[in-house]
């Protein structure tokens, strides 16, 4: 029997500072009137909404927002299940030109940043793609960087960091765990 052990890495608190630290990188670095705010399913829709309503708290823009279920462009999709699990990308009319962020909760190997920059290029031609992580977590297998980082977690391979969102994942409160086998 393996028992794993846990720790957590960000409480609550840390973890809605860390959100509001990349609602103003976003602020800073990218025209607003230009911008849009991509969430990757899961927990990135969640994170990207709250970014929407921060930005919209402090600067009094309404920032149009999406979400990308990439399932069908992953590159493990055949190993995953015989049956994936596939629901609708919801994206604004049209994003040609626009500033696109997207928004994931852990960047790891960088394979699903490629599958979501595939599927937008498939929807439209963006003016620039920037990423935003609430967390980074290294090992990457693909040239992946992203433009704004919340918190950076040093991890060796095996480990597991998991993203918990009040919104997604029914609890009490948001945390990020570092999972150790």
């Amino acid at each position: 029997m393996e028992i794993s052990k846990e720790c957590i890495v960000l409480n609550s608190e840390m973890v809605k500072r860390t959100v509001n630290k990349l609602a103003n990188l976003i602020i800073r670095e990218v025209p607003l009137e230009n911008l849009i705010l991509v969430g990757i399913k899961t927990r990135g829709v969640v994170l990207a909404e709250r970014i929407r309503e921060i930005i919209h708290e402090k600067t009094g823009v309404k920032v149009p927002g999406g979400s990308l279920d990439i399932n069908l462009y992953r590159d493990d999709l055949s190993t995953i299940d015989y049956y994936p699990s596939v629901g609708p990308s919801q994206m604004p009319r049209d994003i040609n030109e626009k500033d696109v962020v997207l928004i994931d909760d852990v960047l790891f190997t960088g394979r699903t940043i490629r599958a979501a920059l595939t599927e937008i290029l498939d929807i439209g031609r963006p003016k620039r793609v920037y990423l935003a992580v609430l967390v980074d977590r290294g090992h990457r297998e693909l040239p992946i960087s992203p433009n704004f980082v919340g918190a950076t977690i040093n991890t060796a391979w095996e480990e597991n960091v998991m993203v918990l969102l009040q919104e997604h994942d029914k609890g009490e409160k948001d945390c990020v765990v570092l999972q150790t086998p």
